[in-house]
């Protein structure tokens, strides 16, 4: 946000990044975690894109390391999708170890039995923090378990912490990953669900003047519509960012309803962005069910053959990836039409193959544009 902007309705600070909002539900996580933590647990935090993991995260390492009851280490690698088990015994050694200049061995066997040896010595168990662990490849994943039956040979408590999109989650509820996933604590983290009223209240809080009054820099009509039409605390604080920008280029103050529908995106809630917030984009979805990128995106603008949606939404069900129920839309012979899923509303390819034999496709869209083809259609169910 420019500073022109914060001048403009005397905020004094952007809304990303404005701390730790918390409820009930994040105390009740923090403290489930830290109790499984002790009992030494491969553990997944689950959550959609900007749900606000991370900030969990750092609020958890902030408690453990309070308590004093757990040494904690946290891998800081970039690149997750080239992290090794190797990369996270480093970063437990780095974190841990009393030396100034530790030396991790290279060879394997002596590198294991020093971890151990390290892990013993906390005479506390130890929980290893791995975020963006999505990108983890699969046979990281799989060593983990290794890594964590080495802490336990030792005679000392390894828990490892892992945090990722929904993908991470079902990823490890597959029949290939069964030797893990049947090991691992999930845990659903909504974020804010339920409590977005609260959090946009708090969030305008965060930026504006001690003893200045909300409703002077953003009416309660345009708090009401940023909770209503937005999940996450991501969406909320660039949302918001934008509607500050946009008020102040239009000279309009405070911020209007008018002004937040300006700005929020039509397309937030179609099949595309839902999946990429669920960890899902053309390629991991062709890699998970043995197609091509050109396939995927076919299904996502609407473009392939009904069989082959019916087939694909309906492995990706079963995968438990995010693909809409069939919508209540009748044939003009009364009966319902093979639903993909995820709403595009097409007529069959052909008009001569009729609406019986090649039924309407739904390939997943928002409310607004489902209206919109309903509207299209006759009480009798024709076109």
């Amino acid at each position: 946000m420019l500073a022109d902007v914060q001048s403009h309705f005397g905020l004094t600070r952007p809304p990303q990044g404005a701390g730790y909002f918390e409820t009930d539900k994040h105390k009740q996580i923090i403290k489930e975690l830290r109790s499984t933590i002790l009992t030494g647990q491969l553990i997944v935090i689950s959550g959609l894109v900007g749900s606000g993991k991370t900030v969990l995260l750092r609020k958890l390492k902030d408690e453990l390391t309070k308590d004093n009851r757990v040494a904690v280490a946290k891998s800081l690698s970039v690149e997750r999708s080239k992290t090794t088990v190797v990369t996270l015994i480093q970063a437990i050694f780095l974190d841990l170890a009393s030396e100034r200049d530790v030396q991790i061995p290279k060879q394997g066997e002596k590198r294991e039995r020093d971890l151990s040896d390290l892990i013993k010595k906390q005479r506390k168990p130890v929980a290893l923090i791995v975020d963006e662990a999505h990108d983890l490849h699969h046979k990281t994943l799989v060593g983990l378990k290794r890594l964590m039956e080495v802490a336990a040979e030792g005679g000392g408590t390894l828990s490892i912490v892992l945090a990722g999109h929904p993908k991470l989650r079902n990823d490890l509820r597959r029949p290939t990953m069964e030797e893990i996933g049947y090991r691992t604590t999930v845990f659903e983290f909504d974020g804010i669900m339920g409590a977005q009223r609260a959090f946009t209240t708090w969030l305008l809080s965060q930026c504006v003047a001690p003893g200045t009054d909300t409703a002077d820099v953003m009416e309660d009509a345009a708090v009401d519509m940023l909770s209503a039409r937005l999940r996450t605390p991501m969406q909320i604080e660039r949302h918001m960012t934008r509607a500050f920008e946009e008020a102040y280029q239009s000279g309009t103050k405070p911020v209007t309803a008018e002004i937040v529908d300006s700005v929020l995106s039509r397309q937030i809630d179609d099949l595309e962005p839902t999946l990429v917030r669920h960890g899902y984009d053309a390629k991991a979805l062709a890699d998970q069910f043995n197609t091509r990128p050109l396939e995927i995106k076919k299904l996502i603008a609407g473009e392939l053959d009904p069989s082959r949606v019916k087939e694909l939404t309906d492995e990706m069900r079963l995968a438990g990836i995010p693909i809409w129920p069939r919508p209540n839309i009748r044939t003009t012979r009364g009966h319902k039409p093979h639903c993909s899923g995820a709403c595009l509303g097409r007529r069959p390819s052909s008009r001569r193959q009729g609406l019986r034999q090649a039924p309407l496709v739904f390939v997943g869209v928002s409310a607004h544009r489902l209206t919109g083809i309903i509207r299209r259609c006759n009480s009798d169910g024709t076109w």
